[in-house]
C-alpha cells in the first residue's frame, strides 16, 4: 500500500498499514486499550483473515483487492441512546463515495450494509466503547469490494463488476476518509435532524412492501422509518412496530 495522504484535518493523520491481520477492528480496540491512538487513526490490511461482519457473519474479501480498514473516532458527544446516529452518519459518508464511482441504483440496506442494485457491495461495522452515558470511543469497520471478481457469496459485488473498470485503492481510500470526515463533523455539529432524512431516503427497500422473517414467520410489510435509538419501523398492516437487527430478516 503507497503512501495514503487525505486532506483531512485529523482523519488519517495516524495511519497503520498491515500486510495481514485477522481483524482490523481489532488492532484498532487493542491500541486503543494501549492508548496509543488518536481520533481519526486508520487501521488498514490487505488481508484479512477473520474480518466480521453483522450477526457474527464473517467478510469475504479477496487479498489486496477491496478496502478493508478501521477508523478510530471519539464521539463524546454522543449519548448511548443516540449511537445508531454514528452509523447513520458513516454509512452516508459510504454512499458518498460510491456516488462518486458508480451509476445512480445505489442504497442503504438498514443498519448498514451498501446495496447497489440487490447486491451488496460493502458493509459497516461499528464497535462502540461507552463510558457512562457517553460514546467514549468507537472503531468504525469498513469493507468496500472494488476490484474483486469472483465472490464464493452470490449477493456479493464489486465496483469492478459493475463498471468494467480497476480502481486505484489509494485513491479511493483517501477520498473515503475525506468523506467520512465531513459526515462526521456535520454529526459533531448537532445536524442529524438533516443527516437522518438522507439515510432514509437512501434506504433499501424505504415505503415498498416486502416479505421479512419476523420471530420465524414470513410477514409482509412495509419500511417506514427509525425510532430514536435507530430500530426499524416496520408497518405490518394495521401497526408500526419497530425491530432491533437481530429480530428481523429481509428476504429477497
Amino acid at each position: 500500500m503507497q503512501i495514503i495522504a487525505p486532506h483531512t484535518l485529523f482523519t488519517g493523520k495516524q495511519l497503520i498499514y498491515l500486510p495481514q491481520c485477522d481483524s482490523t477492528n481489532r488492532f484498532a480496540q487493542e491500541l486503543i486499550n494501549k492508548n496509543k491512538a488518536i481520533e481519526g487513526c486508520v487501521v488498514i490490511t490487505d488481508r484479512q483473515t477473520h474480518g466480521q461482519g453483522q450477526r457474527g457473519n464473517t467478510w469475504e474479501a479477496e487479498p489486496g483487492q477491496n478496502i478493508t480498514l478501521s477508523v478510530i473516532l471519539k464521539p463524546a458527544f454522543l449519548a448511548v441512546q443516540h449511537q445508531f446516529d454514528l452509523n447513520i452518519c458513516v454509512s452516508l459518508a459510504v454512499l458518498d463515495l460510491a456516488g462518486q464511482f458508480l451509476p445512480p441504483n445505489l442504497k442503504l440496506k438498514w443498519p448498514n450494509d451498501l446495496y447497489y442494485g440487490n447486491k451488496k457491495i460493502g458493509g459497516i461495522l461499528i464497535q462502540n466503547s461507552l463510558s457512562g452515558q457517553l460514546i467514549q470511543h468507537a472503531v468504525v469497520g469498513i469493507g468496500l469490494n472494488i476490484n474483486q471478481l469472483l465472490f464464493a457469496v452470490p449477493g456479493a459485488q464489486s465496483f469492478a463488476q459493475i463498471t468494467g473498470h480497476t480502481y486505484i485503492l489509494r485513491d479511493v481510500i483517501q477520498k473515503l476518509l475525506e468523506l467520512l470526515e465531513v459526515r462526521y463533523l456535520q454529526l459533531k455539529e448537532g445536524k442529524i435532524a438533516e443527516l437522518k432524512p438522507q439515510y432514509l431516503q437512501s434506504l433499501y427497500r424505504y415505503q415498498e412492501k416486502h416479505v421479512y422473517r419476523i420471530k420465524d414467520q414470513l410477514v409482509p410489510g412495509t419500511i417506514v422509518g427509525l425510532d430514536e435509538i435507530g430500530r426499524l419501523g416496520v408497518d405490518l398492516g394495521n401497526h408500526v412496530d419497530y425491530f432491533d437487527f437481530k429480530e428481523i430478516a429481509f428476504i429477497h
